[in-house]
């Protein structure tokens, strides 16, 4: 799981527990206006196929970068339906799916922001 906070323009996706050892990174910042899309992730969704660093069993977990087809994402979920998945431009990550406590919840808050 991870904790999604707000400071300004700024995002925070700070990765908690032992998923940090999982994810082999204890965070990821960018800024609001680099978001592009922003949904429930699909449950059946996979990560792109070059794991690096990271962990990675199939509909298990993926926690860490994966790479592929000019894409470079952050993953840190357990394919459980508690996902988020955030599309981004402009910044060294492209697209972050992750695990929170409760998604629409996350959603609405980075709505929220955006549209302020």
């Amino acid at each position: 799981m991870v904790e999604i906070e707000v400071s300004g323009t700024t995002v925070t996706v700070r990765v908690t527990g032992a998923h940090r050892l999982l994810a082999l990174r204890d965070h990821v910042s960018f800024d609001l206006s680099q978001v592009t899309a922003l949904a429930p992730a699909p449950v059946d969704l996979r990560p792109p196929w070059v794991r690096a660093p990271g962990t990675f069993f199939p509909g298990v977990i993926a926690a860490g970068i994966f790479r592929g087809k000019g894409r470079k994402e952050f993953w840190d979920t357990r394919f459980g339906g508690q996902g988020v998945l955030i599309d981004l431009a402009g910044s060294e990550i492209t697209r972050l799916v992750v695990d929170v406590v409760d998604p629409q919840l996350a959603l609405r808050q980075l709505s929220s922001a955006m549209a302020a």
